[in-house]
């Protein structure tokens, strides 16, 4: 019952909070130099725009192919996860961020289910909010499956395919506090790069 109050309250100040617009009055950033590379390829590969972060969680980077990258797979059907993950091995706990892009699919995707791997449910659910920014309206989703499992998630569409982009809520960083702020963050960093012919 405790459990179920806290997610409640944390919900509810998750929606209280990014009801209000989440857009700077800066300029909108690009891609930083050192991770345009990888994200360029990774747009250039699955044949779609995708999205590079400007900014990160610490202590991680942006960087694919770089120290933190923990997966960077990309599927027959085009769809790609690319993941940052820091261990924490030194007692700063763990710190993952996961990228998603479904080219041509709007669909939020099905999970295997958690009491029967034959049943399957949503791998994003339990939409509690939208953040805004830039153009991007979100939605907010709390109950995530697969490598999104106990992250809170973003999820949008551009131009016919669906994004997301998650962070995993352990400490260091906390689902009412410091995560619902990275998560506005990355979304107000986010920057689109198109596939370039060639």
């Amino acid at each position: 019952m405790r459990a179920l109050l806290v997610a409640a309250a944390a919900a509810l100040a998750l929606t209280a909070a990014s009801s209000a617009p989440m857009v700077s009055a800066a300029a909108k950033p690009g891609c930083p130099a050192a991770w345009a590379k990888g994200w360029q390829a990774l747009a250039n590969r699955v044949g779609a725009p995708v999205y590079c972060p400007s900014w990160m969680p610490n202590p991680l980077d942006g960087q694919i192919k770089g120290q933190y990258i923990d997966i960077y797979s990309i599927g027959k059907d085009r769809s790609y996860l690319v993941s940052f993950l820091e261990h924490g091995d030194l007692g700063s706990g763990d710190v993952h961020v996961n990228f998603r892009g479904y080219p041509g699919r709007t669909a939020i995707p099905r999970c295997p289910g958690i009491v029967k791997k034959s049943d399957t449910v949503p791998c994003f659910g339990e939409p509690v909010a939208h953040m805004r920014s830039h153009g991007i309206d979100a939605t907010v989703y709390q109950v995530n499956q697969g490598a999104d499992q106990w992250h809170i998630a973003l999820g949008w569409h551009y131009k016919g395919s669906l994004y997301t982009v998650s962070e995993h809520v352990i400490p260091p960083y906390r689902f009412s506090t410091q995560v619902k702020k990275n998560l506005a963050h990355l979304l107000n960093g986010l920057v689109l790069v198109r596939p370039t012919r060639g």
